[in-house]
């Protein structure tokens, strides 16, 4: 039998992919002053055992005032890359998963309550509460502070910031950067003429709204060399008048032109008056739209349950990788799964491979 083509390798810069899956970054609102702690080495370390291709450490702040919480993961200092180091030497000890981080920063989203402690904005003035900015001084809620709109000073700070995260995650041996384009945070926030209202250069035209994000993007691959610098991109906003799929794909060819090693379609995130029709693969079409426009690979990614149904993403050509999000923390064995019912391979632990079910003799690979 063929092998089925989630389960084909791909090798993506520097970066050998066993088969087609890979793990999205999930916020685990963990951290402390920035810091991971000991629940990231147990999150992390079980899905590095999972027998995906790749393992996307969380939205990882640049700076302090570049978190969603004050609870979420930074790489912005001593204190939080030897905290992650200590993460990822423990965890290299059991796995040799290829590791990324995704580099970001929140914007006008920042300074919010854990989700499950109601997720609402904090203060400006309140205890794990500062000022957020953003492109323009429109907050995402009309009940939140306004952001401070970045000046040129502002904007200077932020692109270097990623670019020295960037240096930190090259020191640590992290295999790739993704840079967090998406859902609503700082960089989405200036490709969307719904939160970018600017009169400058950064402002108006797609040409201009996407001024920043390039910069950003210039700094990390010149501050990342010769490995893996990924974007990932909200194609749409899913509201009247918001950033367009059409613009999305001009934007993923001006990052490819710009090596840009692969781009994660997403969707949604920057406005409380989106309308998802949200259904099993409903961000698919997105991909398969830049995929149609690009060279370098394409992820997709939104409620992809189903052995099958990744299969079949994979199969026809709408993507050349799906990533797993809840579906993986739900279940933190799916590619062992979906290797099962395809009828394919998988990596295993030795430590597990008497587990592997009679009636599937040639599941692990190992």
């Amino acid at each position: 039998m063929a092998t089925p083509a989630l389960f084909t390798p791909l090798r993506v810069r520097n970066v050998e992919l066993r088969n087609r899956i890979v793990i999205a970054p999930m916020c685990q609102y963990s951290a402390e002053d920035g810091c991971m702690t000991d629940w990231h080495l147990i999150h992390l370390g079980q899905l590095a055992l999972s027998g995906a291709a790749l393992l996307t450490i969380e939205a990882t702040g640049v700076t302090p005032d570049g978190r969603i919480t004050y609870a979420d993961v930074g790489l912005y200092d001593d204190a939080t890359e030897k905290a992650m180091g200590r993460t990822l030497e423990s965890i290299r000890k059991w796995s040799d998963m290829p590791i990324a981080v995704q580099l970001a920063h929140a914007g006008r989203k920042a300074s919010t309550e854990k989700p499950w402690m109601g997720g609402r904005q904090i203060a400006p003035d309140a205890p794990n509460g500062w000022q957020t900015v953003s492109a323009s001084a429109i907050p995402f809620d009309p009940a939140y502070t306004p952001p401070t709109a970045l000046d040129k000073e502002g904007l200077t700070r932020i692109r270097d910031a990623f670019a020295a995260s960037a240096v930190r995650a090259a020191r640590l041996g992290l295999d790739a950067v993704q840079i967090h384009a998406a859902h609503g945070y700082l960089l989405h926030q200036f490709l969307s003429p719904l939160s970018n209202q600017r009169t400058d250069e950064y402002g108006g035209s797609l040409e201009n709204r996407v001024r920043f994000p390039l910069e950003v993007f210039e700094a990390v691959r010149e501050a990342f060399p010769d490995k893996a610098v990924t974007m990932r991109v909200s194609a749409t906003d899913w509201v009247d008048g918001g950033l367009s799929v059409e613009e999305t794909v001009q934007f993923a060819r001006m990052l490819e032109k710009r090596g840009c090693d692969a781009i994660h379609v997403s969707s949604g995130g920057l406005h409380i008056e989106q309308k998802i029709p949200v259904g099993p693969s409903y961000q698919v079409p997105l991909a398969r739209a830049v995929k149609a426009a690009v060279k370098m690979p394409v992820v997709a990614v939104g409620l992809i349950t189903d052995p099958e149904q990744a299969e079949a993403i994979i199969s026809t050509g709408d993507a050349d990788l799906i990533a797993l999000a809840r579906t993986v923390l739900y279940d933190p064995r799916w590619p062992w799964h979906a290797a099962a019912e395809l009828g394919a391979q998988v990596q295993a632990a030795p430590q597990y491979l008497r587990c592997q079910p009679s009636r599937l003799k040639g599941l692990f690979a190992n």
